[in-house]
């Protein structure tokens, strides 16, 4: 097949069950359950309530594949390119999206469920220095980005 190019098709899904749609998928193909050749899958966390899976076959075989998948609901018409969904292949730094000044709650550590500024962001390392928002002393806590979740901007402050 390689005068056949690759296509990415987007497969409208259930709510919250893009993972179980792309684990259906990798099911029946590795158990014979269909012959429509798949390239790659792909469930981006930005895109919710689809699965890109990448293949050289046309629509109807994609819909005949959906078909056989529990929580998958339809095919987009029309196939996608690679540039089109570049950037949901590229990881994104954690750090991205919280300055100084934020507030995040802590999600995990021995502080999970505090509230904390943040005082310093070290993007290379993808750690932040907080500060414990109600506490009467004020110490610098080094977390990883991952760790917290944004609660307000702190842009009026």
């Amino acid at each position: 097949m390689p005068d056949q190019a690759s296509r990415i098709f987007a497969i409208k899904t259930t709510s919250k069950q893009e993972r179980v749609v792309a684990d259906n998928i990798k099911k029946a193909i590795d158990s014979g359950a269909t012959d429509v050749k798949v390239l790659s899958i792909i469930v981006p966390d930005e895109l919710k309530g689809y699965v890109l899976v990448e293949t050289t076959e046309n629509l109807n075989r994609v819909e005949q594949l959906v078909e056989l998948i529990a929580h998958a609901r339809a095919v987009v018409k029309g196939a996608t390119q690679i540039s089109e969904v570049a950037h949901f292949l590229t990881p994104k730094p954690v750090v991205s999206g919280i300055s100084e000044g934020t507030i995040v709650e802590l999600i995990a550590g021995p502080f999970k469920g505090e509230k904390a500024v943040v005082k310093r962001i070290d993007t290379v390392k993808e750690e932040i220095t907080v500060e414990l928002y109600e506490s009467v002393l004020p110490i610098p806590i080094t977390i990883r980005g991952d760790n917290v979740r944004v609660v307000d901007r702190g842009e009026d402050k």
